[in-house]
């Protein structure tokens, strides 16, 4: 018992300071990638649904954390689609009920793992394909392409434009 309450204790880790230019950049792109995806909801796409929650966690790891494995181009867009196929399918197979969404976090993690194709935000883009309500339910099969798919693409397509601009920064760091 000693060693397994031990674990909890976690580390001391030497954490790096962000400076202020890194911590610009990621204000940049984040607000670019934010403020074209808005744009185009509401210009191009007012009748359909653009802006979703899981959105604000992918622009942290892309804009912020660019060399993180889970901002990867490949981990983004699979991992976000793959996760929003599988909370459609929760939803229409058991409807918006607590055991459909915990089902779709918990299948999105499991196909991420196998696939290699970890997004944090992914599993949240399947809780929103369950518990988003009618607009998002609407969009039923459709929801995994516009706006998940979509959305990560518009914001890859920023992130690799921004994210580059900067001397020190590299993105991506592998597809």
């Amino acid at each position: 018992m000693k060693t397994y309450l031990g674990k909890m204790r976690g580390e001391r880790i030497q954490r790096n300071l962000v400076g202020w230019e890194d911590a610009v950049w990621s204000w940049v792109g984040a607000f670019v990638g934010m403020a074209v995806i808005c744009w185009l909801s509401s210009a191009w796409l007012s009748q359909q649904l653009l802006i979703v929650g899981s959105f604000g966690a992918t622009s942290v790891l892309i804009y912020a954390a660019p060399e993180s494995p889970f901002a990867q181009p490949s981990h983004v867009l699979f991992g976000s689609v793959l996760s929003a196929c599988i909370g459609v399918g929760c939803y229409q197979l058991l409807g918006a009920t607590p055991i459909s969404m915990a089902l779709s976090v918990s299948l999105s993690i499991l196909v991420m793992q196998l696939t290699h194709t970890v997004h944090p935000p992914g599993a949240a883009a399947a809780l929103i394909a369950v518990g988003g309500g009618a607009s998002v339910h609407q969009l039923g099969w459709w929801y995994p392409l516009l706006p998940i798919g979509m959305g990560c693409v518009v914001m890859l397509v920023i992130a690799i434009l921004v994210n580059n601009l900067a001397r020190h920064r590299r993105y991506p760091r592998y597809w």
